[in-house]
């Protein structure tokens, strides 16, 4: 293993990480807080820790698939251990595993918060938080790419370890320029969503921040009722990034970079998650019409509930706990199923789904005709029996974590609709669950182990699983 590759990558983020209290530090000035000098200070920590890790270059600054996923799990680990330590020595979050918790769903885009009152918290705090779903909703490693001035093909492996879905490739030749077309694509999306906000007659500061949670997915607010004191018009703009922010980056490659509006809505993952929102929509509409004033509110309300769960970003407009039966059980549904593969949302991704589906009805034509071959595509293009075995290798790990994670947690004594959601919530990187944890609750009563398990689930959810299992394999540590 190329330890010094892992070191020097760790080197950078730290002085990224630092580069990035500037933005806090900067803000407080406008709000004059004194909150803005440990920012700035530790700011300036990072910077000269990160230089002494990078001051010796790396020969061969290459990852292979172990450098890969290690870099990438303890990347995710150590940005979110520094990202905490100005809420702790700010004192506004001042139990170190509170930060650590709130810090690594900011990261991983969850929303999961340990908050009872959020807007006690200073306006550079306010921001820091927010700005980091940001930069988790496309990826620390992502942005590190776009940046770096040299990267050679077998960095393949932090973009692969770090990428939501089955399968990640290349927008074009250069794995930079890929990284760079995707961040482009991302921040021209986020001016976008911050002008139109504005437009709305939302303060600046409330749309620069809820923007940065609607494109990370994320769904930290600044407000104890998250979004439900802001106007019609502003949920319903919300709504539609958030499911703008859900779509697979290619579908935005083939129409900006292409230009070709037909190649883009042909793929079936993108189709089949409008569908999937369409139908959940209507079908809470229906079933909850009594807990709403009027269609048109039944409709904002059902349709922002439902962007927030699938794209995983979690805001919400109402106390969906209160909701009927078949209502929750559809939220629930939407929890485990997420967003698309190559988005910045969560969850076990539409794409995952369609392949298991497509693969169970291959299996049961197996049986009715034993010698039929038949292969499984999606977009036109047949997928490799290997993608098929990732998949339900996936779901096994994923269940496996889900099953362990709420065995220990269990043992806080909550009822088991806290504990379920809670899980699914952090594995899911949504935020908000049901009971305890629901969109009037928060994690903060949970004990010090289940905290540290719930934070766990959430790197474990935001970077697929792998990166962060391998970690306890013994054989990611062998040297050969």
């Amino acid at each position: 293993m190329n330890f010094a590759s892992i070191l020097y990558i760790l080197g950078t983020l730290i002085e990224v990480e630092g580069a990035l209290f500037i933005a806090p530090a900067v803000v407080s000035l406008f709000y004059r807080e004194s909150e803005g000098f440990i920012y700035f200070s530790f700011a300036m920590v990072c910077a000269i820790v990160g230089r002494l890790i990078t001051i010796n270059k790396v020969k061969k600054q290459i990852y292979y698939a172990k450098e890969g996923f290690i870099s990438v799990a303890f990347g995710w680990i150590i940005m979110s251990v520094v990202g905490c330590i100005p809420f702790v020595l700010t004192g506004e979050i001042p139990h170190f595993t509170d930060a650590l918790f709130e810090t690594v769903s900011g990261f991983t885009t969850t929303g999961s918060s340990i908050l009872s009152d959020v807007e006690s918290l200073s306006h550079c705090s306010l921001f820091w938080r927010s700005l980091t779903h940001w930069i988790g909703g496309m990826g620390v490693f992502v942005f590190i790419l776009a940046i770096l001035p040299k990267t050679g093909a077998q960095n393949m492996h932090l973009l692969r370890s770090e990428s939501p879905g089955p399968d990640v490739g290349k927008l074009v030749p250069k794995l930079g320029d890929s990284a760079k077309i995707l961040y482009i694509i991302y921040f021209a999306m986020t001016v976008l969503q911050i002008i139109i906000l504005l437009i709305a007659r939302m303060p600046l500061f409330d749309a620069v921040t809820l923007t940065f949670g609607t494109a990370g997915t994320g769904g930290f607010g600044i407000r104890n009722t998250s979004i439900a004191e802001y106007t019609y018009i502003q949920q319903l703009i919300i709504s539609i990034f958030m499911i703008l922010f859900g779509v697979n980056f290619n579908f935005y490659f083939f129409i900006i970079i292409r230009h070709s509006l037909k190649e883009a809505f042909k793929m079936d993952e993108v189709r089949t998650y409008l569908a999937i929102i369409a139908l959940s929509t209507a079908a809470i509409m229906i079933n909850a019409k009594n807990m709403f004033e009027s269609v048109s509110d039944g409709f904002i309300q059902s349709f922002f509930q439902v962007s927030s769960i699938i794209t995983t970003t979690g805001y919400s407009t109402a106390d969906f706990n209160e909701w009927p039966a078949l209502s929750k059980v559809i939220l629930v549904s939407l929890m485990f199923i997420g967003a698309c593969a190559g988005s910045t949302g969560g969850g076990f991704k539409v794409s995952r789904l369609i392949i298991m589906a497509k693969a169970y009805i291959r299996e049961l034509m197996h049986f009715i005709h034993p010698r039929l071959v038949r292969n499984i595509y999606m977009d036109d293009r047949k997928i490799k029996d290997e993608t098929v075995s990732g998949v339900m290798v996936y779901l096994v790990s994923y269940v496996l974590v889900l099953m362990v994670s709420l065995l220990v947690i269990s043992l806080d004594g909550f009822d088991f609709e806290t504990n379920f959601t809670a899980v699914m919530a952090t594995l899911n990187n949504i935020g908000p669950g049901l009971s305890h944890v629901g969109p009037a609750g928060n994690f903060k009563d949970f004990s010090i182990l289940s905290k540290y398990i719930l934070s766990f689930d959430m790197l474990a959810g935001r970077l697929e699983l792998y990166p962060m299992l391998l970690l306890f394999s013994p054989g990611t540590w062998r040297k050969k």
